[in-house]
């Protein structure tokens, strides 16, 4: 058990379509906190009508917890996130099932630095070629 993270690209949403994968983690969790701050963020930022369509209750949020959910990802996401990855500026992010700091071995041969470098060359190609970008986790 654990914080498995995966990122998708799909033509357009549609619930049941799942996607290919593009990139996975596993207790990435500053990565983590990173995709839960912009999934508040754009969130807080919807209509109530988007809320509603998303089945989110009256009061605009689902159980509040971002787990099995999906953020959209997009160039402008990847642009601040490539930033904050070049700046070690990941949140520092704590869960029961989210493991040690994945800052201990980030730029080391085994660590979350390539991977994340890798997922936004990969990102940044999907929406070129018409995409749309997910991230979602699980834990």
């Amino acid at each position: 058990m654990g914080l498995d993270q995966y990122a998708i690209k799909r033509q357009s949403y549609t619930p049941n379509d799942s996607g290919t994968e593009i990139a996975r983690w596993r207790k990435h969790n500053r990565l983590q906190g990173w995709m839960e701050n912009l999934w508040n963020e754009k969130k807080a930022n919807q209509t109530i009508e988007d809320k509603f369509i998303e089945g989110l209750d009256k009061d605009g949020d689902n159980d509040g917890t971002f787990n099995c959910e999906e953020v959209e990802i997009t160039s402008d996401d990847l642009d601040i996130l490539e930033e904050d990855i070049t700046n070690r500026n990941l949140p520092e992010t704590e869960g029961f099932f989210y493991g040690l700091d994945s800052y201990e071995d980030y730029e080391s041969d085994r660590g979350y630095k390539s991977t994340d470098l890798d997922f936004i060359k990969e990102a940044r190609k999907a929406i070129k070629d018409g995409y749309e970008v997910y991230y979602s986790s699980w834990w």
